[in-house]
């Protein structure tokens, strides 16, 4: 088996594209394609699926994936064994978050003692982030969402709690404080389906047998914040998520459970490695530096983690 065909592989598989993976490689586009196609004709089997887009992995694929992830990561460990030392002097990590707010403190931390590392950041809902991680798109990420899934290492590193916002003079929200009952036939406008902060909240709202109004569905929290600005209904957004404006004021719903936990998430198979170790370690180190997000007078203590 051809070294240099089998590396090219994973690069490509690990960058989901050619593009990528011959920056990665510093070698040519042309070359990288050439040595993975060689190995796709020597063994007559179909390991990419080429796309306009970029490629995605057959079911071969993946599984050839996971094997060349192990290998590489071995011959990682090999080559700091032998260097005398286990800095992380270089490295890129590829990182999958449903809030960059969350994730960048933990880089900045993580760069600040290893300069060489470089980064990869991908923002997206939580699903869709759990995904990247489960599918070797990611090496690590930080999500609300973690699910029962024995493959995956997760570890909290801070609490938070979902609340409403408006325009300030908004009757629901201007006194800070309301009841879930008070959100009868509100017009709302929402986070799209797969999103965490869609699902605590309509979670909420189904136990206490509360209908919303007319729901406008915005894919960023960015398009929520314009969209409740002009006036198409209440914002739900996470407490550590909502940035203080003239435009706005926001209040916590008193009598529903919408206390969440947000996570850094790998592969257990792959927590033991150099790159993906010093992340969860600095991400639980950190966490606590984390800005706490708007606090309520008189709420309650968050206990229930997201899940």
């Amino acid at each position: 088996m051809n070294p240099a065909q089998l590396k090219a592989f994973h690069l490509v598989a690990r960058e989901r594209g050619f593009t990528r993976a011959a920056a990665a490689a510093q070698i040519s586009q042309p070359t990288l394609s050439s040595h993975v196609s060689a190995l796709e004709q020597t063994y007559a089997v179909r390991l990419l699926e080429r796309r306009a887009r970029g490629i995605s992995l057959t079911a071969l694929g993946r599984d050839l994936f996971d094997v060349t992830t192990r290998l590489f990561e071995v011959e990682d460990e090999a080559r700091a064994l032998l260097s005398g030392t286990k800095a992380l002097r270089r490295g890129h990590l590829r990182v999958a978050a449903d809030n960059a707010y969350h994730a960048v403190p933990i880089l900045a931390d993580l760069r600040r003692d290893h300069p060489g590392l470089t980064f990869r950041l991908s923002i997206g809902n939580s699903a869709a982030v759990l995904r990247q991680v489960l599918d070797g798109e990611a090496d690590v990420a930080v999500t609300a969402k973690t699910g029962p899934d024995a493959r995956i290492h997760a570890i909290e590193i801070r609490r938070d709690r979902l609340i409403l916002f408006a325009p300030r003079r908004h009757r629901l929200v201007a006194r800070g404080r309301l009841r879930i009952a008070e959100l009868e036939d509100q017009p709302m406008v929402l986070r799209e389906t797969g999103s965490f902060t869609r699902e605590v909240f309509e979670r909420a709202l189904a136990h206490a047998g509360v209908r919303l109004g007319p729901i406008m569905e915005v894919q960023t929290r960015e398009g929520v914040r314009e969209t409740v600005a002009a006036g198409f209904g209440l914002g739900a957004v996470f407490e550590s998520e909502f940035m203080p404006e003239r435009r706005f004021a926001a209040a916590r719903i008193v009598d529903a459970d919408l206390a969440v936990a947000e996570y850094a998430v790998c592969l257990d198979a792959r927590r033991g490695t150099a790159l993906v170790a010093a992340f969860m370690e600095r991400a639980g180190a950190v966490a606590h530096h984390i800005r706490p997000g708007l606090r309520a007078a008189g709420s309650a203590r968050p206990d229930v983690t997201k899940s």
